[in-house]
Order: C-alpha cells, then structure tokens, then sequence
C-alpha cells in the first residue's frame, strides 16, 4: 500500500446550484482538470471524486456534485444523489456564483448543520463582480448565517481566494478527521510485542494483505513496537519460539476460535474487526448491537452491509459464513437482505439488526453517520467481526483489551 486510503482522507464536497462554478472551483484546488467544464447547466452529472495530497491538508478526497437545483426527473433524482453525498462528507464547500443566496443555498446550509458537517460558503465567480453594482441579491454575509461559517469570496479563473479555502477547510475540520487515532498501538507498552495472526485464505489474493492488517503493522511501526506476524496453522510455533508471551495478539475473525484455543487465556487477544469497530466507529454502541445478535428469532431480516463493492468468493463472508452462523444464533432460518456500496440504506429500521463490515474503505464519520442512521431507526448495529466472536463464544475475550466495550456488551445481554 503506497497510498493512503480513501477511508483515512479527508472527504470534501462541493455543493451548489448548476454553472456555479463546482467544477472549475474542484480543477483550480486540485490544480488539475479533474471535472468537465462548460457553461451548459448541468454537466456535471453522477459525483466525481479525486484523491490527492493537498498542503496543509495531506491526503484528501475531493467530491464535484451535480448542481442542487437540476430540475426535471432525472435531474431531480441527480439533486437527491448530491444531498447523499453529504453524508460522506467530512467538510462541505457551498459554492455559490457571488451573485445568488436563495432558497437553495439557504436549504443545503440547514441541511449540513442538521448533519452536524462543517461547511464554507464560497462566493465564487468574484472576478466578474469586480464590475458590478454593490447591490447583489447576495450580501457579503447572507442572512441568517452562523457567524463561525466562513464566508469566501473567491474565483476559480484567477485564483483569487484559494489559499483563504484552503485554509478555511482546514479550520473548521474536524480534529478527528485531521488526525486519526491510533489503530492499536496505544494497547501496547513501549517497544511491546505485536503478534499478528493472518489466514491465507481466498479473502487475500496472492501477494497481498487485506487492508486492517496492512494498517494494523502501519500503526504498530508509527508507535515504535515490535511488530511479527504468523498464519494460524503456524500460531502454536510461533508462541513456543518466543522467550515472553506477546503484549497482544490480533487475528483475523474468521479463524478466531482456533486462536483462541492455541493462545493462553493471560495473553490480551482481539481481532481486526474488533479494533476496526473502534477506529472507525462507537466500540461500545457495537458491542451493544452484537448482543442483540442473541435475540434474533427465526424469520427475522438482517441487513448485511458492505461499504464497498466486490465480487463475492463462493465462501463469502457477508454471503455465505456470517448468514450461517447468525442462523445458529438464531434457531432457525432468517431472511437476510445484502447491501452494498457507498449508500446506507433507508429501510434498515425495518430490520431487527444490522451487521456492518468493518468499513476500512469509508471514514469514521461515515461509520458513525451509519450507526446513528441506524440507531434512529432503532435497529441495533454491529459488525462482522464482532458478530462472528458473538457466535464462535469468545466476545467477551476479544472485547477484554477495552473495558467500556466490554461492559457495554454484558450490560446489554443481561438485559436480554
């Protein structure tokens, strides 16, 4: 892995009426033409996203949208797809042609303080008001408007203001999303003793690692521990080698009941999808959610979701393993409803649980914004891993490392 992931950049998105200047604003920050540019409303169609380093920034991904005010069906249902994205957004840029401050911006600023996004409202196309009258439709700072909201007055033709967004962008970010938290390195002492457990199964492709393990060693060398990796087959001779039991051990969740089994219970031991819960979401609201996995009845729905797509093996976690073992859980056959992509779905209230996968690919806010669409609808959510642990009898070992999950999940099965 030479870059960093989508799932650890920052998301950007720029919003707006159609010939507002997205496009042309998304080409000028990234300095390459990453969207087509044209004065026919409505060329930007279907989202565009660009990955790039951008200084102060660092990694980030950038999403052009098509313009809020499309009209007709199919341009209405573009304006719907643009207010989804803004649930993968990070930081949001209104854009606006200096000139226009109506209903339509007036909505999308509401619409991004609902979801608790910050946002800059850019005043684009400035060059060409340098002529005008000092009455706009727009004034400087449009009515209503949060004093905290940054307001820009920017072109993308000339540059003008890009440095002032830039460093907006970087202003109102959110701290978490600038500066990630560590995956696991924090669970071990100084110069501690990682032991990774990695299955070479069809899920890893020759040569490669899965994401989570490639991230898992990133982190550990960042927090200066030691870092050695084995297969499960291997495990028992790996423990026999080492002069001291590792400070950790983190397998995989599909070969967590083996590991179990061959690692002595006085060595701290969790999964990837454990430590994923927690990076990229609310631990404990997960435990919580994998406890209401043993109140599952026959004939129940489960909404499997994946956050990106993917040809399915013919052992397929999401597919074929987790359905089984949830209907062990259950007693009986349940129906089973599969998602997939960068969209959460809006009938997931109608389901008795969600079981997420571990999201590696999306960022922590839109694992959160997941899990509160989901709470809100009140349909209790966890993940993969976390809900094969549940079922292979070791949660509460693999929880053990994080005492709030733990007390979540045992708080919340006593409860049953």
């Amino acid at each position: 892995m030479t870059e960093a992931p989508k799932g650890l950049r920052l998301h950007i998105a720029l919003f707006g009426r159609r010939n507002a200047g997205k496009s042309s604003l998304l080409n000028a920050l990234s300095g390459q033409p990453v969207s087509i540019v044209s004065d026919t409303p409505g060329t930007t169609t279907d989202p565009v996203e660009k990955t790039l380093e951008m200084a102060p920034l660092g990694p980030v991904v950038f999403l052009d949208t098509a313009g809020l005010d499309d009209d007709g069906e199919l341009g209405r249902l573009r304006a719907e797809r643009s207010l989804e994205i803004m649930r993968r957004t990070d930081v949001a840029l209104l854009v606006t042609d200096g000139r226009i401050w109506g209903r339509t911006e007036a909505a999308a600023a509401a619409r991004l303080r609902s979801l608790a996004i910050p946002f800059v409202v850019v005043r684009n196309k400035a060059d060409a008001d340098s002529g005008a009258k000092e009455t706009t439709d727009a004034p400087d700072r449009p009515e209503g408007l949060d004093a905290a909201v940054p307001v820009i007055r920017a072109s993308a033709r000339s540059g003008l203001g890009l440095d002032e967004i830039r460093a907006a962008i970087e202003r109102v970010a959110p701290e978490s999303a600038l500066r990630q938290p560590p995956l696991l390195s924090d669970l071990l002492p100084e110069q501690g003793v990682l032991l990774l457990v990695v299955p070479l199964d069809t899920g890893a492709p020759r040569g490669r690692l899965i994401l989570p393990q490639v991230q898992a060693i990133r982190d550990s060398l960042d927090g200066r521990k030691i870092c050695l990796a084995t297969t499960d087959k291997d495990l028992p001779a790996a423990l026999l080698r080492l002069k001291e039991a590792p400070d950790l051990v983190v397998c995989d969740s599909q070969v967590v009941h083996a590991v179990d089994r061959e690692t002595p219970s006085d060595i701290p031991m969790t999964t990837f999808s454990v430590l994923m819960a927690r990076f990229k979401g609310d631990l404990p609201a997960l435990a919580r959610g994998a406890a209401a996995l043993g109140r599952l009845h026959p004939g129940d729905s489960v909404l499997i979701q994946e956050a990106c797509s993917h040809h399915p093996q013919h052992d397929d976690i999401g597919r074929v393993k987790l359905p089984r073992l949830l209907r062990g859980l259950a007693g009986g056959e349940l129906h089973f409803r599969m998602a997939a992509g960068k969209e959460f779905p809006d009938s997931a209230g109608d389901c008795a649980a969600v079981v997420h996968c571990g999201g590696c690919v999306i960022t922590r806010g839109q694992m959160l914004a997941r899990l509160r669409a989901a709470t809100e609808a009140g349909c209790p959510m966890t993940n993969y891993g976390l809900a094969i642990s549940l079922a292979q009898g070791v949660l509460a070992r693999v929880l053990s490392p994080f005492p709030d999950a733990l007390r979540a999940y045992r708080k919340a099965r006593a409860q049953a």
